[in-house]
């Protein structure tokens, strides 16, 4: 019985987890079209063209979905965090999600 309930427990905790893990998935083809811009420094398949800039390709999208909100809430600092809450500011929740899904698409090599 025990056995049971923890089984059926577990079983509802994965279900009310699972819209929160699904909700913040983009559009991939939306993403692609708004990632032109991120291209000059992340490059046109997600591998960094510029020395020390991060490659994008096969990222994590939640990783990708939450350093751009804090870009955009201006809590990343150091490093280039200035140009990115620049280029995060203008960001909507959906582009953010969409620019996420878009670069975990892609191959972690940038397809080369």
């Amino acid at each position: 019985m025990r056995l049971k309930y923890h089984t059926l427990a577990a079983l509802f905790l994965m279900g009310t987890a699972a819209p929160a893990i699904t909700s913040a998935a983009g559009d991939v083809e939306a993403g692609k079209a708004k990632a032109a811009v991120c291209a000059a420094c992340h490059g046109k398949n997600g591998i960094a063209v510029i020395p020390g800039y991060p490659n994008l390709a096969g990222q994590n999208e939640q990783y990708l979905v939450s350093a751009l909100k804090a870009y955009k809430n201006k809590q990343r600092s150091g490093g280039q965090a200035a140009i990115m809450q620049g280029q995060a500011a203008g960001l909507s929740d959906e582009d953010i999600a969409n620019l996420a899904a878009y670069y975990a698409s892609l191959p972690a090599d940038g397809g080369e």
